[in-house]
């Protein structure tokens, strides 16, 4: 069996605390986020480039990889839309790239032909997000060239149908190493019917029936074969508010959408089996949740990290990605990942 990929997205202050054992256990690092700034120009709110030759010293096999868009960050949809600006951009992601020492690019564009970010978009981003991975994986080539080295084209993508709806998949992954569905997030921001956001199986009973399988099917039917696919882990957790106590929090209409919600690290520390939350397991699901009868928090643990894990071998995935390393402090997710693909 090939070696599955942990593909860990991380920012500042997840670079400053890197350790060698963790190091070890991941296989592409994910840097946090590059956009354009107001000059039109690819910025970055990183600053500790330099920490990566250390991460690299422990794991000289590890790639780190620049992260272009994230949710909310624009001018995507205006980059991509003549063939001298697909051209520019690429050009000017791989000088990033270049000069910043890493290892490939990945565009989280959110999402092309949709402006629920608050971003433009365009009807013609549907064909335009093809051609725009095109002139990337051509400028990597050149750039590999030179350099005799082979650079990466990744993206990270929404984790349904609307995201297939607004690409052309079957092509677009002609010129992409691997895709990275955004399995978290499944439900939260938008939806004041509590339940799971970053669920393995459709549980029974939800009228949100997505999940990560869910995902998986949904891009394996537009072309992308499977191997070329990542499944996302949640580090951080979604919260509903103002909970009816009925059927412990589950399935309820609250009196607040899903907010983000504490991070794995705080979740560990203050919430589970604590100050009056109690975890509950939905083993339809392979997800966990908590309620202390006005408070529902959907999240991963390790048990259900450990079926993704499961889920990626049995299916023949690329393997794991997971949003965010700065969110779990104590390692028990991230050494849940390691250790269930490896087994």
């Amino acid at each position: 069996m090939d070696k599955k990929y942990v593909a860990a997205y991380i920012r500042q202050n997840g670079l400053e605390r890197m350790t060698k054992e963790d190091a070890l256990k991941i296989t592409h690092l994910n840097i946090a986020f590059c956009k354009y700034n107001d000059e039109g120009k690819l910025d970055s709110k990183v600053k500790n480039f330099h920490i990566l030759d250390k991460i690299k010293e422990w794991n000289p096999d590890l790639k780190a990889i620049i992260s272009i868009g994230g949710w909310s960050n624009g001018g995507y949809s205006e980059a991509a839309s003549t063939e001298e600006s697909r051209k520019a951009f690429a050009k000017e992601a791989v000088e990033f790239m270049i000069k910043h020492n890493l290892d490939g690019l990945d565009l989280d564009w959110e999402y092309p032909c949709c402006s629920i970010s608050g971003i433009k978009s365009s009807p013609n981003d549907k064909e335009n997000f093809t051609l725009l991975l095109k002139a990337m994986r051509d400028e990597l080539n050149l750039q590999g060239e030179k350099d005799n080295k082979y650079y990466m084209l990744t993206i990270a993508a929404g984790a349904d149908k609307y995201y297939t709806k607004f690409t052309n998949m079957g092509e677009a992954q002609k010129y992409l190493d691997y895709i990275m569905l955004m399995t978290y997030d499944l439900r939260g921001g938008f939806q004041i019917l509590s339940g799971h956001h970053t669920n393995l199986y459709s549980p029974q009973g939800d009228i949100f029936t997505i999940s990560a399988d869910e995902a998986v099917k949904i891009f394996v039917e537009a072309g992308v074969p499977a191997e070329k696919l990542l499944i996302g882990a949640a580090f951080y957790s979604r919260k509903w508010d103002k909970v009816p106590n009925v059927n412990n929090g589950y399935l309820q209409v609250c009196g607040t959408t899903g907010a983000f919600g504490p991070d794995y690290t705080e979740l560990d520390r203050e919430y589970i089996n604590k100050n009056g939350y109690k975890r509950y397991w939905d083993d339809v699901a392979k997800a966990p949740y908590l309620f202390n009868g006005s408070s529902f928090i959907s999240y991963d643990d390790e048990e259900s990290v450990k079926y993704k894990c499961e889920y990626v071998k049995e299916n023949n995935l690329k393997g794991i990605l997971f949003w965010l390393y700065d969110a779990d402090e104590t390692g028990k997710l991230l050494h849940s990942i390691s250790e269930n693909l490896e087994a």
